[in-house]
């Protein structure tokens, strides 16, 4: 990978296919040149502007080497993008990287396993958001719940690292960009 810094370009702003039941979003994919940049393939958090308008994001990776963002309804909205335009996009690696917030399923679990506790407390913020995200990569809710366990198994034997799971998606396909509307 390069060295991390500030990558400016434009991309074509994408309506996903399924947007699900949190509304009107977009998306855009970042130019692989611009993933480069990054500290890191898996999930990242930026600090950068869409046409000019300031934003702090954590990008999800796109199983391509690559990195996707969503877009909120009020981000499109206060950069004057919709659907369809190409946005002039800059991002940066956000420093220090934030801490990613606690799903409430794996913070009642932490909350019943002292050890789990201690080291979860004991890792890096890095570490934490790959935890999060091996959990919330789960398609289906038996498939989360286990992970959850297994993490809190994991974490009380004094594991700091989710073991066997690609944050990139590119191994396993598991994680990518959401689908456009056709």
């Amino acid at each position: 990978m390069a060295k991390t810094g500030v990558s400016t370009f434009k991309t074509t702003l994408l309506c996903p296919a399924k947007p699900g039941n949190d509304g009107a979003w977009a998306f855009l994919v970042l130019p692989k040149a611009a993933s480069d940049t990054l500290p890191r393939r898996g999930r990242t958090s930026v600090e950068g502007t869409i046409n000019g308008h300031p934003f702090q994001a954590t990008l999800e990776p796109d199983g391509q080497l690559s990195h996707w963002l969503k877009v909120s309804k009020e981000l499109q909205e206060a950069a004057a993008a919709l659907v369809g335009d190409v946005v002039e996009v800059q991002v940066s690696p956000a420093d220090p990287e934030p801490e990613p917030p606690l799903p409430n399923d794996l913070q009642e679990a932490l909350a019943t396993s002292p050890a789990a506790r201690a080291t979860w407390e004991d890792t890096t913020t890095i570490a934490r958001v790959d935890w999060i995200h091996w959990i919330e990569s789960a398609k289906q809710a038996k498939t989360r719940k286990s992970r959850v366990d297994n993490a809190c198994e994991m974490l009380a034997s004094g594991k700091k690292r989710v073991c066997c799971f690609d944050q990139s998606g590119y191994y396993s396909k598991s994680l990518s960009a959401p689908k456009t509307k056709a």
